[in-house]
């Protein structure tokens, strides 16, 4: 499946080449799969196998593994194929290339965006920067990164891939199945109700010398009856010849069928009629009877449908009514009427039929116990019309018609010679033309002829009949199915004789099938070499049957076909054909190869070809010893099982399922170079056998495959690790012999150690596999002992990164809670009554009440029972998921808790648990009275919480313990602690999760050092100084949900249920009904979403390219010039982070809230708007847009340390209701809504106060990791590929990290700025505890920012509180320039480095000098450009001020001037605002500014001598505006 492949890819440099995935090891990036894509993530961390075979498995991802072309698995196949086939003594035609295989015409290459997030080569720098003198220096990346970041090797492997994050499958689903997927195993494929023709009566009335009065006879006419001649005189009496012809019809008929009893009645009376036909259907009771009725002998029928039979002394004949006959033979029968006007039977058959059925009714209606009879399912076959006769034509035989369904292929060769206009000079023995051979050799020119004539009149009936009716007449009955197939030839022959059959139920016209042609062809061939091979048989010549190309040609339109991209609804025309090829040695592995890849289209082919009577093959086909068959049967079934599990009884048959362990064992030797992926298929076919099935885990309950399977949790491959896990999971399903053949076999232990494993979906299946294994009946010491290892093993995993993984661990959880519920109750209480112990304190505190001293500490020495034992580390950690940033998870692990507390009041423990939960009511009214007067807007908690937003909003709706954490229950402490506020006693807790709700109430104080003595704004958030006042009416976005997520919606009275019910195995199961043999849409060149991606490729290559030449005109222009105003950008609320799209004309913007703002900056619409649902207290302080080179995600961060990934992020369409800008009521409305891709607790222990930085996150696009830190003492590396944190780098400082920057390109080197001025540089290839490898002290006060240019020159700046700005250089010890960006345009260069202006040193001011009052000007924000030389700083009351690295001033703007002054007037604010915002645009020379008090956002551009140095966004050109 897809280290995961949460990576998607852009187009490579090779357009016909799929994506890759985004490995964080450069050695590991050039990997290429070899086969067939895994199932939906990557494998980065594994070391790969040395042997060959291993090498050649070699993949990226349990998903989109990367196939060498755009065939993937196809030319694994057909290499095997090829192989074979070299070594094959047959002289057969190679495999041709068809669209499907063969590489598709160039296109233009897709290379990667050359942004500035990537180095380009010198030239190119060359160029961008303006470099007219040559000087190389002037252009020379700063710390020594021109060598290193220039080199071919570097820009040749940034340059072959670019990946995308948070595109799996996990992230579109959620693990959510696809709706409707339990509808797969329901689909009708199997014959229930098949039937078989056990009984014929072969009724022949020819009355030999006599013709019928009615009946004219052209002289010469037809005479041969069955190919005999009755005329001709044998020596003997008529009967004679009346019974060679009845021997020789029943010989005919047993070709067709040899189980059906046959009974011949020649010339038979009325009374012999009758005997025969109530005899036949009384004894196949209610079985098919055939009726066969040769009638030239009698009369023709009546226009009534009557038949003529004769009296006992044949004096007369005796009509035969049908009301009378269908009386006798009932239903299921099978009529033939070889007579003229057969018609009239057919026609009035039905009447008599519905006469039938209303008597019975009637009679039913007198009495309920009266017999049914069935006369509805007939089947009839008639030779010609109403008023038509049977041909005369002396050439043909008399019963032309009986012989077209009995001996088709000798009546077809003659047929083909008589209307051949050619000479031929074939001679015609017997009445038969001599082809040698037998009808079951297939390998002989008449076996060969029948095999052929089988697969095209099957495919004709295929291709013109409606399914239902050619499953009805060709798979129900295998007589049926032969008189049907010939039929359609009688039809061909009869109508060129003036006739035309007729059948019920009636076909449409096939005589005019282009396939015909072919079999004309087949037969030509054949004639052709009729006389060689007649010679060959006298011993006259040697000659070797030339074998037609019939089948050959036929796979090949097949293999065309496939190779045309076939949807469902058009099936392909050869299907019937490859279902005979599969006979033939010769051909059987092409066509397991086309019909693999026919498969793998998804499950309307797997249904189709069931249909079609594929199974019965297949299952066969596993008796078989065939090495090179191995590969293919495995991919078949595999898709097979995906779609329909049910044939574990046909598998279970024979000992099929052993064919699968033995290739899954890894010492075992398949004919494919990716063995592994093959394996993988084998465990997931272990795993569906297994599935609901006790039979098939009993016959798998074997040490070999328990053996087999542990191997595979070792294996490189993530798939067949994937699927190993899941094979345990089936094999432990209730079924306590196998878990005990875990527990012999460690297999328990060795799946906990997957609990780090690279690949999430793995880890999820682990979790899968170790829920089922719980539950042994028996409970002993031993059996607990096992189990609380197991859960203590994988308690930790509540950290994990991917919702996925945490979904799968609650399901864990809720089984283990429901199985040691008794003890779960005790934890529950004991938290409950620490929650009331919590808040007593609080109270105690709060009335300063030192009597109470000794109550307290009474309570405090109350026993505990749970303690530290599994079950309250658990308990503790499912509150910690109930308030989860993932609305499913904490849905989920709201369902575990709602469980526990309502079945506990249920408990003996209830009367405790009573007094306990009404004592925490009462004190919890206490608290806000006596605390909140204290409390700043981080720490008040006067009202009672609510629950995150995917829990049910009203008390009705909830049970007992939703009503407990919307006041003040452990869930609530949890909350306050997670979501960014104080506990309710004031007292800030490490919110670790050992010990999620244990107050703090002495907190650590600081060490007294020289900066601890520094005035105490020097380390406050600017930010702080001033609060944020509401700007107006504000209204709550809506905010997005996960995919497929559904809320809790509980009726009062009604119990939560445990376990938990797990989605994983068919969400897996999904991997083997999506195509896997070719690219994804994405990658296939041609296609509409590779074309999107090429267009972006170049739109975004033409904005780089159009703002190469403004960079270094930017850094002479000023940057005062209002380019754009955005209205109440927030909607009421005040504006504080916003970040530019590299590509788009998006901006989004945050407010102080939770709310996001996406605007289209160049025509200034309001484009989507919501909410981050983050809770009450906290504060976006991130946010960053993903995957920019394609469509990108949303990147937010909140200061409780949560992250969001969002989707479709500007296609919200907003509320009518909701208030907005005015220029946005041209926005249209999307169909795709906001989505929340994942959220994840980055950060679990962050300390809140009134000092805090919130959550800062870097984000690397290029190594796919996320640098998340904050008011925490590490710097958390977390690999978003992963899904996991990779690393905790010390933070070396008690201070608060307050900026984060990085080389995003190479990804190793990150700075990192510090609230007490310090900053920091870490290389993260060195081990974390010696990552530091430079600090500089320059600043005094706290780091506003700091930022490394990821393009040009890649200057590291950064700004403190008080207003120095300094250059870095990371050779350097010490600063390489100063500017006090407060005073004006001043520079103060370092000792050691020379610059173009010299102003006094600002580096030796001192802490007592710098002291300024809380009203002195600070620095609110710093904003540097990615790639052109301009920073610009703001301030709390001077505005923006704008300058180039080297110093020169460029301008500042102030807010309260111009186009703002009359807003801000209208506001009521002062001319002088903070700035509470910076961003600029990555390549544009466009910035953006947020001011205080100021619901707007103004975008400035550079202005320059000769105008306005912007672009225009939307037309895509450049341009200088005139002032």
């Amino acid at each position: 499946m897809r280290d995961p492949r949460l990576s998607a890819t852009l187009p490579p440099r090779d357009p016909r080449q799929s994506g890759t995935n985004a490995p964080s090891d450069p050695t590991i990036r050039s990997n290429v799969a070899n086969g067939i894509r895994g199932p939906t993530f990557q494998e980065r961390n594994h070391e790969t196998d040395t042997t060959a075979q291993n090498q050649n498995e070699e993949v990226n991802g349990l998903g989109r593994l990367r196939p060498r072309s755009t065939g993937g698995m196809n030319h694994v196949y057909d290499d095997l194929y090829r192989t074979q086939m070299n070594g094959s003594s047959q002289d057969l035609s190679p495999l041709p290339q068809v669209s499907g295989q063969s590489r598709p015409p160039a296109l233009p290459a897709a290379t990667r965006t050359k942004n500035d997030y990537s180095p380009r080569k010198v030239q190119e720098l060359d160029t961008e920067r303006g470099d007219k003198d040559g000087d190389e220096s002037t252009w020379k990346m700063r710390h020594g990164w021109e060598g290193e970041h220039t080199s071919s090797e570097y820009l040749k492997l940034l340059n072959s891939a670019f990946y995308m994050y948070f595109t799996d499958k996990r992230h579109d689903t959620c693990g959510i199945p696809k709706a409707g997927f339990e509808q797969w195993p329901n689909q009708d494929w199997r014959m229930k109700d098949r039937l078989k023709t056990v009984s014929a009566a072969l009724a022949i009335c020819l009355n030999i010398g006599v013709d019928p009065p009615d009946v004219v006879k052209t002289n010469p006419c037809a005479k041969m009856e069955s190919w005999i001649d009755p005329t001709v005189s044998t020596g003997g009496p008529s009967s004679k010849a009346l019974e060679q012809i009845g021997k020789r019809l029943q010989e005919q008929y047993e070709t067709l069928s040899l189980r059906t009893r046959y009974k011949q009645y020649l010339d038979p009376s009325v009374e012999d009629t009758k005997k025969f036909c109530v005899s036949m259907r009384r004894n196949a009771k209610d079985e098919r009877v055939l009726m066969h009725y040769n009638g030239h002998g009698v009369p023709l029928p009546t226009q009534s449908g009557e038949l003529w039979v004769f009296n006992k002394n044949y004096t007369q004949y005796i009509p035969v009514s049908l009301y009378d006959l269908q009386s006798w033979l009932a239903g299921p029968s099978l009529f033939v009427y070889d007579v003229s006007h057969a018609g009239n039977i057919v026609h009035n058959f039905p009447i008599f039929a519905e006469k039938h059925e209303k008597e019975q009714l009637e009679q039913r209606r007198k009495d309920p116990n009266a017999p049914l009879q069935h006369y509805g399912d007939c089947i009839q076959l008639a030779a010609c019309g109403r008023t038509e006769s049977l041909p005369t034509n002396p050439a043909l035989p008399a019963d032309l018609f009986t012989c077209c369904l009995t001996t088709p292929i000798d009546i077809a060769i003659r047929f083909f010679v008589l209307q051949n206009p050619l000479k031929s000079g074939i001679k015609i023995d017997d009445n038969k033309v001599p082809v040698p051979g037998k009808l079951q050799e297939r390998r002989s020119p008449l076996g060969e002829l029948n095999w052929i004539f089988t697969a095209i009149t099957d495919t004709i009936a295929w291709n013109v009949l409606p399914r239902p009716l050619f499953k009805k007449l060709f798979r129900q009955d295998l007589m049926v199915a032969a008189l049907f197939r010939n039929f359609l030839l009688a039809e061909r022959i009869m109508r060129a004789n003036k006739c035309h059959p007729i059948s019920s139920p009636e076909l449409p016209e096939t005589h005019h099938h282009p396939l015909w042609q072919s079999w004309d062809l087949a037969v030509e061939m054949v004639l052709s070499q009729l006389p060689m091979l007649l010679e060959h048989e006298e011993g006259k010549r040697t000659y070797e049957y030339q074998h037609s190309s019939f089948f050959a040609e036929q796979l090949t339109a097949f293999e065309i076909y496939l190779g045309s991209g076939p949807k469902e609804d058009e099936a392909p025309d050869q299907l019937p054909i490859v279902l005979q090829v599969l006979l033939s040695q010769v051909h059987r592995l092409r066509a397991l190869i086309l019909l693999s890849k026919f498969l793998d289209l998804g499950p309307w082919a797997v249904h189709l070809a069931l249909s079609i009577g594929i199974f019965p093959y297949v299952v066969k086909l596993l008796q078989s010893a065939a090495a090179e068959l191995k590969p293919v049967m495995v991919f078949i079934w595999a898709r097979i099982m995906a779609v329909d599990y049910t044939v574990q009884n046909d598998l279970l048959k024979d000992n099929g399922i052993h064919y699968f362990i033995s290739i899954l064992n890894p010492n075992s030797n398949i004919a494919v170079g990716n063995a592994s992926e093959h394996r993988a298929m084998c465990a997931f076919i272990i795993a569906t056998f297994c599935k609901n099935y006790p039979q098939g885990q009993h016959v798998c309950c074997t040490p070999e495959l328990f053996e087999y399977t542990l191997k595979g949790l070792d294996s490189t491959n993530p798939l067949l690790r994937h699927w190993s896990c899941l094979c345990f999971s089936m094999l432990w399903l209730d079924h306590p012999e196998a878990k005990w053949q875990g527990i012999r076999s460690s297999a328990c232990m060795r799946l906990c150690d997957l609990s780090l494993d690279p690949v999430p979906e793995v880890r999820a299946a682990m979790l899968h596999a170790l829920t089922n294994f719980l539950g042994i009946a028996d409970v002993t010491d031993q059996v607990a002992q096992i189990e609380e290892s197991i859960a203590t093993a994988i308690l930790f995993m509540t950290n994990d990164g991917a919702a996925l993984v945490r979904k799968e661990l609650l399901v864990f959880f809720s089984t283990f809670v429901q199985r040691y519920e008794n003890k779960f109750f005790v934890a529950a209480y004991e938290e409950l009554r620490r929650e009331k112990e919590s808040l007593l304190d609080s109270v105690l505190n709060s009335q300063e009440n030192e009597k109470q001293d000794g109550a307290r500490a009474q309570r405090k020495n109350t026993a505990i029972v749970s303690g530290d034992s599994v079950f309250a580390s658990m308990w503790k950690q499912v509150l910690v998921l109930s308030v989860d940033p993932h609305p499913e998870v904490a849905r989920n692990a709201s369902i575990i808790v709602d469980w526990v507390h309502e079945t506990m009041m249920s408990s003996p423990l209830a009367p405790l648990a009573q007094s306990v939960v009404e004592g925490i009511w009462l004190v919890s009214r206490q608290v806000p009275a006596t605390k909140a007067k204290d409390k700043g807007p981080l720490e008040s908690i006067s009202q009672p919480l609510d629950t995150p937003s995917s829990q049910p909003a009203h008390r009705s709706q909830s049970y007992l313990s939703l009503s407990l954490r919307r006041t003040a229950s452990v869930a609530a402490s949890l909350k306050n602690v997670f979501g960014g506020s104080s506990t309710v006693d004031g007292s800030p807790h490490k919110s670790g999760p050992s010990s999620p709700s244990k107050p703090q109430h002495n907190p650590p104080v600081a060490p007294t050092t020289p900066r601890s003595r520094a005035p105490p704004e020097w380390s406050r958030p600017p930010e702080n100084d001033e609060p944020s006042k509401p700007l107006g009416p504000y209204t709550q976005a809506p905010a997005p949900t996960s995919p497929g997520f559904r809320s809790l919606n509980i009726s009062k009275g009604q119990r939560p249920e445990l376990p938990l019910k797990s989605t994983l195995l068919d969400w897996s199961t999904e991997y083997f009904r999506e195509p896997q043999m070719r690219p994804n849409e994405t990658d296939e060149p041609g296609s509409a979403n590779y074309n999107q991606r090429i267009w972006r490729r170049g739109r975004n290559d033409q904005i780089i390219s159009e703002n190469q030449p403004l960079k270094e005109m930017a850094g002479r222009s000023r940057w005062d010039h209002v380019h754009r105003v955005l209205p109440n950008a927030t909607n009421g609320g005040q504006p504080t982070k916003m970040c530019f799209h590299q590509f788009e004309n998006h901006l989004a913007i945050v407010d102080d809230r939770d709310t996001v703002c996406i605007w289209d900056h160049y025509s200034t619409r309001l484009l989507s708007r919501f909410s981050a649902a983050n809770p009450p207290g906290t504060r976006l302080t991130t946010l960053r847009f993903i995957n920019e080179d394609d469509t990108a995600l949303l990147l937010l961060g909140s200061s409780d340390g949560v992250l969001k990934v969002y989707r479709n992020y500007d296609h919200n369409p907003i509320a009518p209701s909701t208030p907005m800008s005015p220029l946005a009521s041209t926005r249209s409305t999307f169909e795709k809504p906001v989505e929340l891709v994942t959220s994840f607790r980055a950060l679990t222990d962050v300390v809140q106060s009134t000092k805090n930085a919130g959550v800062v996150v870097e984000w690397m696009q290029g190594s796919g990791k996320a640098l998340v830190a904050g008011d925490v003492r590490v710097i958390r590396v977390w690999n978003v590929a992963t899904e996991c944190c990779t690393v905790d780098i010390p933070a070396r400082s008690s201070s608060p990290l307050t900026s984060l920057t990085s080389d995003a390109v190479a990804g190793q080197i990150f700075v990192a700025g510090f609230g007490d001025g310090a900053v920091r540089v870490f290389d993260q290839r060195l081990k974390p505890n010696i990552s530091m490898v430079r600090m500089w002290r320059e600043h005094n006060q706290w780091i506003t920012g700091v930022h490394m240019q990821r393009g040009g020159v890649r200057e590291l700046i950064s700004g403190s509180r008080e207003g120095t700005v300094k250059l870095w250089d990371l050779r350097s010890d010490k600063s390489i320039a100063s500017i006090r960006a407060l005073d004006g345009p001043s520079v103060a260069p370092s000792a050691h480095h020379h610059h173009h202006h010299h102003h006094p040193s600002h580096a030796s001011t001192t802490a007592a000098a710098a002291s300024s009052s809380s009203k002195a000007e600070t620095m609110r924000a710093l904003a540097v450009h990615e790639h052109a030389p301009v920073f610009c700083v703001g301030a709390s009351r001077s505005g923006v001020r704008s300058f180039n690295t080297d110093g020169t001033f460029l301008g500042a703007f102030e807010p309260g001037r111009g186009i703002l002054a009359g807003l801000t007037a209208i506001s009521g604010g002062g001319h002088q605002r903070s700035v509470k915002g910076l961003a600029y645009h990555p390549h544009r020379m466009l910035l953006g500014v947020a001011v205080g008090g100021v619901g707007d956002v103004t975008v400035l551009g550079a202005a320059g001598k000769e105008g306005v140095l912007s672009f225009r966004g939307e037309k895509g050109d450049k341009g200088w505006e005139g002032l």
